[in-house]
């Protein structure tokens, strides 16, 4: 469903200064379709971001609670990853000062089969039991969106991984579930585990991406020291690490299945990673 289904969907709505929802990470994958279903909502945004108005940093936590202000819903999402040592502790005090804010709703968007995320949740909710989590499998988008786009667009993609099968999920569904919960009731205290319908290999989603217009792109897989080596050209060796950990160990397996969030929180199936492969070619996502 898009933005101006949603609105559709809750014609009428009217809201006040009161109604103000911070989306912090406004910018990113699914802040920004957060952000921009909301609008569409009428619903005031407040974005969090170090440029912003009123600055947010997860670095600075003297701007934690000028952000919070005012705000009656905060959707979450934590940079780089909440698979970081630290990242429970931060979103755990960020939530204790929204409830001390007096906001109402909470949505922190967390990663499947990630031991560090799921510290996270449940220092969320310790101390906000009505957050609503979103436990997310790997993006459909990051084929499109910045980190694997350049490599598809050249037409090999090199990565250190078999034959397991993701169930990759779209940005668009992550939104749509984010933004049902931050302003529809029935949603708190709720873990929404979100897929895509089926399971596919890097391989296969590659594939997919050539059938529906996008580049004939091919997967080569590479030892992950070779690809941790490759990446530390490119990003800091925190950063380096943190992505290789994503492969070499959630990617082994342990989310090869598919759950049934986006169903039991918007009553709909989920989008078939084939149509946002047609969606992102017909866009020009690959230039």
């Amino acid at each position: 469903m898009d933005s101006l289904s949603l609105a559709r969907l809750h014609g009428g709505m009217t809201t006040t200064a009161t109604d103000t929802t911070l989306v912090l990470g406004a910018t990113g994958k699914t802040g920004r379709r957060v952000a921009e279903r909301l609008s569409a909502l009428d619903v005031p945004v407040r974005a969090g971001s170090r440029a912003a108005e009123v600055p947010f940093d997860w670095e600075d936590r003297a701007t934690w609670a000028p952000v919070l202000d005012g705000a009656r819903a905060v959707y979450v999402t934590y940079q780089p990853d909440l698979a970081v040592p630290g990242a429970p502790e931060a979103v755990g005090e960020l939530a204790r000062l929204a409830v001390a804010a007096g906001v109402e709703r909470l949505v922190l968007l967390s990663g499947r089969g990630e031991e560090e995320a799921q510290r996270a949740e449940e220092a969320v909710r310790a101390v906000f039991p009505a957050a609503t989590i979103v436990r997310a499998s790997w993006f459909a988008q990051n084929f499109s969106e910045n980190f694997l786009a350049d490599a598809v667009r050249a037409g090999v993609v090199a990565l250190p991984v078999g034959d397991v099968g993701e169930p990759f999920v779209d940005a668009d569904d992550i939104a749509d579930v984010a933004v049902a919960a931050l302003t529809e009731p029935g949603h708190a205290g709720r873990l929404y585990e979100v897929t895509g319908p089926r399971l596919l290999t890097f391989a296969q989603a590659l594939e997919e991406i050539g059938r529906a217009g996008g580049p004939a792109a091919r997967l080569e897989r590479i030892p992950v020291e070779a690809f941790r080596a490759e990446l530390e050209q490119v990003v800091t060796p925190p950063e380096a690490a943190l992505v290789t950990y994503l492969f070499a160990e959630v990617l082994d397996g342990r989310n090869a299945s598919v759950a049934r969030g986006v169903q039991e929180a918007l009553g709909r199936p989920p989008r078939d990673f084939a149509d946002y492969a047609r969606d992102a070619a017909a866009a020009g996502a690959w230039g």
